[in-house]
């Protein structure tokens, strides 16, 4: 494939300031991109008007910057033909009303969140894409030429990933980090204009979409969640293999790390310039599964990779105050309550029961739901049957074979497929149905 670039001098100037403010100092900007990925040309123009850093980028520890952040982006979405187009959305220092910025942060400068767009047929719907933990928005990047067929296609990098601004994050409770993804998306559908579109998420940004639709259910037409975190909680789900392997030193060790909030990210910084070859290791054992990466996939991904996940801490540091260790949700998205009332419920050999549990904030799921699984995805899809039961809305399970937990990388085509059945109802009229092995639960 190939990539034509085209940037007006004043809109270069601009983004590669942006970003470097962002990594460097923290300061946001703003700016607009278009790019073009063509057939027939095979050049990348970089903003390459960033102020450089006295130290060559081989004699760094970190061996990331700027203008390899961009760089790496856009060889990336060069494998993508659809046209599309990039801008740095202004999100503004903070939600409205709020006495805090994008968190405590000292400066009142705006924030923005990185956004492409591609070229889509008139009066198509609207599909919104929501990377998740440790990704950014071109982990889709097998994905957005056949969708864009269907849908005008938006994906985000969210608040503190990818390309998106780094504010410090001093978020100190479950709340607030939620609230700084959640008010972060909503102040960016503010500056979009945008409405009744359909929210895909995966993993943890299926948490973020999941909570956002929640919160916010006009907007959204249609939730499609992708292995989705959130829907399992340590007091319900918690295994006795786990609680076992926590009392070893072993795993006291690693819970205090993920209590510490020590992320994988670290290890790659400190790592300093052999981290890239970590990171090719890992594209290059994980991406295997399924369809695999062709040798230029992977070598293009786990360069965007590295250089997103070396960038800043930011977004990363959710992840203490969203889950526990094991991965279990600290406010999960649907959640049981427990009341004891020893002397009015009895089981069926007329003993008092300890308690009585029902559903909690199932009546307040309101958005038709489609969740989406790989079969080897280690994400448990019997956690969102169970949420089905509970819930008054349409509600699907998709499982796709030959799939992990990046299913829409591990089996693109019945990734696709999946998602064209779960949105059919505002698609033009077709044949929308899954693929061989593609399976309805």
């Amino acid at each position: 494939m190939s990539f034509r670039l085209g940037l007006r001098r004043s809109e270069s100037s601009s983004l590669a300031k942006a970003m470097a403010q962002e990594l460097n100092s923290s300061a946001p900007a703003t700016a607009t991109v278009t790019a073009t990925a063509t057939a027939t040309a095979a050049t990348v123009t970089s903003a390459s008007t960033t102020k450089k850093s006295l130290w060559p980028s081989v004699l760094r520890w970190i061996p990331t910057s700027t203008d390899h952040i961009i760089a790496a982006e856009k060889r990336l979405l060069s494998l993508v033909k659809t046209p599309y187009t990039q801008e740095l959305v202004n999100i503004g220092s903070g939600p409205p009303g709020s006495k805090v910025r994008w968190f405590r942060s000292t400066s009142n400068e705006p924030r923005f969140i990185n956004t492409i767009t591609f070229d889509s047929k008139p009066d198509s719907p609207t599909l919104v894409m929501v990377h998740g933990y440790a990704a950014s928005q071109g982990f889709f990047f097998k994905n957005f030429d056949t969708l864009a067929k269907h849908f005008r296609i938006i994906a985000i990098d969210q608040l503190g990933w990818g390309g998106s601004s780094r504010p410090d994050f001093t978020c100190t409770s479950t709340e607030e980090t939620e609230a700084w993804f959640i008010d972060s998306f909503e102040e960016w559908r503010k500056a979009k204009n945008l409405s009744n579109f359909v929210l895909l998420g995966h993993s943890f940004g299926g948490y973020i979409a999941s909570k956002y639709a929640l919160k916010h259910p006009e907007h959204v037409q249609h939730l499609i969640l992708v292995g989705p975190a959130g829907f399992t909680s340590e007091t319900e789900h918690k295994s006795e293999r786990l609680t076992k392997f926590q009392a070893t030193w072993t795993g006291a060790v690693l819970n205090h790390l993920w209590e510490s909030n020590f992320t994988p990210m670290k290890v790659i910084r400190g790592l300093g310039p052999f981290g890239p070859n970590l990171v090719r290791k890992y594209t290059s054992a994980r991406f295997g599964e399924g369809e695999g990466l062709a040798e230029q996939e992977s070598s293009l991904l786990t360069d965007y990779v590295y250089h997103t996940l070396a960038a800043k801490a930011s977004g990363e540091l959710c992840l203490k105050h969203i889950f526990s260790f094991g991965a279990f949700a600290r406010s999960p998205l649907l959640q049981r309550q427990i009341f004891n009332y020893p002397y009015l419920f009895k089981n069926h050999k007329g003993k008092n029961d300890i308690s009585f549990s029902f559903d909690y904030r199932a009546s307040d799921w309101k958005v038709p739901t489609t969740f989406i699984y790989g079969f080897q995805d280690w994400m448990d899809y019997k956690g969102a049957d169970a949420a089905r039961r509970s819930m008054t809305v349409p509600c699907d399970i998709i499982r796709v074979p030959q799939a992990g937990h990046f299913v829409f990388l591990d089996n693109a085509k019945g990734f696709h497929s999946a998602v064209l059945h779960a949105c059919k109802r505002f698609l033009l009229p077709g044949n929308y149905s899954l693929e061989e092995g593609v399976v309805s639960v």
